[in-house]
């Protein structure tokens, strides 16, 4: 079933909807709490996914002559390479997968962006045969997939092993990985829209699931952590809660407030550091960073901010 006649179906047109209720929640959460990168990389994976699904679901479409059918055909094949050459990106800086580095930064460029510039760039642009120009154009992207996906695979199965806590959610990223690897043979063959919609954003719709289990439980985390350190903040006169409230005014992150909370007991760095896990040199960032928030000029006077007593 086609949408306000284009060749766009219904099913694309849903899933178009759902995405953009999801970007719009998922910006104003970020504009609140800008210090949480992973969120950031969550927006842009929604923001390909969405841009993938308008051109792909508009184009091509030979009725539409306001646009030129080269035109379309670049718009439609490209947004589906960006998507598929950030998505070991995401993966790699989502789940701090150190395996993946060379394929997020270099491999997706060389095998996958690359071939498909030269035979799209090129042999569409000379022949005007976009069947050849796809099917030659995604040969090396169809072996590289396989590649990466073992790479991929290996990464979050010894993330996993190592972290049992995050078992659930490594195993789920796995599964989402499926649509992946297939999208250049969905490309090769050229299936259409309806299970090409299916097949990609049923692998979103577990990558959200698993984003979403991430965020409640490091939230969870995060107040279990802060509320323990708050404790610590011994001064009589102030309150935890006031304390927390002010750290927030100031949109600290909770690593910020963490030693914000250890500072304000009147720990050292070293020990601020010892206590966190961390490097004296990373304490004395987080510090800094709250003097901008702040507009503190030193120690003592962002203590005395946080705790309300100026």
């Amino acid at each position: 079933m086609k949408v306000f006649n284009t060749d766009m179906e219904l099913v694309t047109f849903i899933f178009i909807i759902f995405e953009a209720i999801m970007l719009l929640y998922q910006l104003l959460f970020f504009l609140q709490r800008p210090f949480e990168k992973k969120r950031k990389y969550y927006i842009i994976l929604l923001i390909l996914y969405l841009i993938y699904n308008v051109f792909g679901g508009l184009y091509p479409d030979p009725n539409n002559t306001s646009v030129p059918l080269m035109v379309q055909n670049a718009l439609a094949w490209g947004s589906g390479v960006v998507l598929a050459c950030f998505l070991p990106y995401y993966f790699y800086k989502a789940f701090n997968l150190e395996r993946l580095k060379f394929h997020a930064r270099y491999g997706v460029l060389l095998f996958l962006l690359a071939p498909f510039s030269l035979f799209f760039g090129l042999d569409y642009l000379i022949n005007h045969n976009i069947d050849r120009a796809i099917k030659h154009g995604v040969i090396i992207p169809c072996v590289y997939a396989v590649i990466c996906v073992i790479a991929m695979y290996r990464s979050i199965k010894e993330k996993a092993d190592q972290n049992e806590t995050d078992s659930k959610e490594m195993y789920l990223s796995l599964i989402s990985i499926a649509p992946w690897v297939s999208m250049p043979i969905l490309s090769y063959f050229r299936v259409s829209q309806i299970p090409e919609v299916l097949v990609m954003n049923g692998g979103f719709l577990v990558i959200t699931g698993v984003f979403i289990l991430q965020a409640i439980k490091e939230t969870r985390e995060n107040n279990i952590r802060l509320q323990t350190l708050l404790t610590t903040v011994t001064d009589s006169e102030v309150k935890e809660d006031l304390f927390l409230r002010n750290c927030q005014a100031f949109n600290l992150s909770p690593r910020e407030i963490e030693v914000a909370a250890l500072i304000a007991d009147g720990l050292k760095y070293r020990v601020v550091a010892e206590r966190l896990f961390i490097q004296e040199r990373t304490v004395t960032t987080h510090v800094q960073n709250m003097f901008l928030k702040t507009g503190a000029k030193n120690k003592l006077e962002l203590v005395n901010l946080l705790k309300g007593k100026s």
